[in-house]
């Protein structure tokens, strides 16, 4: 794409700045806030494009004068000078047109969202519970290198250890948009702990990582909901099996997709506080009714795609943890890498960036940019 062509694609960015600007101070706006977030974001969205804009049009302002310098001055002072920032410039200049091309892309409207993060035990009986747990780990240590909150919403254990399901939030900055890639089937190739020949087995947990939904996104009915409280079990403390603290809630929904009423049930026993288990557990009905109304969308996108590299499919295969060769594989961009222990550490962020760069290669190709 030519200089001219890029900076014609973003004429007419900084007078929309200017009345977005003008729309968030607005009192009506604001109490409007479905109306509110959405301006909220498109202004900080507006505001880094037209950050990079004005970066690359000093760079090609730069690039221009230091040529016009070399062209007509006679000093060598001068000349040096002039030569050392056309040389900075003209570098700056392609990672500059990469950054704005990206930004031109329409972004996913989830990525800055929180997390719901769900792992379930599949195939392989208590060895997949195990490898569950060992996932949620994985996670948990990943989410405290970025600084993120991470809360257990409710939790199957396993009978040897590990766990069948365990659900949790995951809450920090652009959570939904880092995570996604990890939807899918997690498969573990080891020796169990409970094999006594020694021989390697295959086991399978599945992840899906769901974007959280906010009130306005989604219309529940509150008044159709019924509750049930209930004594929270588990070990020791004054609080269990004394205190209804555990929530319990139907809801009828009807599917957008089929038409049909489905009936959903969610429990929450997280905390000793009836009124907080209760809002998480409407959090997690908001999240999962989202979530279905918007598979069409994701499927949609899914078929447009050449690759899926985080298309939502949660079906898929996509990694093998290969613990006798220490070996970790992501089998959508063939990306093998032998430090299984840190990986299970939380080092798992050289692969969600090659992820991410994937995905932005083929965003560029689509746009045809």
């Amino acid at each position: 794409m030519s200089e001219n062509i890029l900076l014609s694609r973003l004429e007419g960015l900084d007078s929309r700045f200017e009345e977005v600007s003008t729309l968030i101070t607005d009192p009506a706006v604001i109490a409007d806030q479905p109306r509110y977030v959405r301006l909220t974001k498109e202004y900080h969205d507006l505001e880094q494009i037209l950050g990079a804009k004005a970066r690359y049009e000093t760079a090609l302002r730069t690039i221009e004068e230091s040529r016009q310098i070399l062209s007509d001055e006679d000093d060598d002072e001068m000349r040096q000078l002039a030569r050392e920032e056309l040389d900075n410039a003209t570098a700056l200049l392609p990672r500059l047109e990469e950054e704005i091309k990206l930004m031109l892309v329409p972004a996913d409207p989830d990525d800055s969202k929180n997390a719901v993060l769900e792992i379930r035990g599949g195939t392989g009986g208590d060895e997949a519970a195990l490898f569950a747990g060992d996932l949620f780990r994985m996670y948990q240590k990943y989410a405290e290198k970025k600084g993120w909150q991470l809360a257990i919403s409710s939790m199957s254990e396993g009978a040897s250890g590990g766990f069948k399901e365990i659900v949790c939030s995951v809450t920090g900055e652009g959570v939904y948009g880092i995570l996604k890639y990890e939807s899918g089937v997690h498969r573990v190739q080891r020796v169990p702990a409970t094999e006594t020949q020694g021989r390697v087995h295959t086991s399978a947990a599945t992840v899906a990582v769901l974007p959280e939904a906010q009130e306005f996104d989604v219309e529940i009915h509150e008044g159709e909901i019924k509750w049930d409280t209930f004594r929270s079990g588990g070990a020791g403390g004054q609080n269990v099996n004394k205190v209804e603290s555990g929530v319990r809630l139907r809801y009828n929904w009807k599917n957008p997709n089929t038409g049909q009423v489905e009936e959903i049930l969610i429990e929450c026993t997280e905390t000793r506080d009836q009124p907080k288990n209760k809002e998480r557990a409407l959090s997690r009905l908001r999240t999962f009714i989202y979530d279905k109304e918007h598979q069409k969308y994701l499927d949609d996108i899914a078929s447009k795609r050449k690759t899926m590299v985080s298309t939502g499919d949660r079906s898929a295969k996509i990694r093998t943890y290969n613990f006798p060769q220490g070996r970790i594989t992501d089998h959508r961009i063939n990306y093998t890498v032998y430090n299984l222990a840190a990986f299970m550490d939380g080092d798992i962020q050289e692969c969600i960036d090659r992820l991410t760069v994937a995905e932005n290669a083929e965003k560029l190709k689509e746009a045809e940019l």
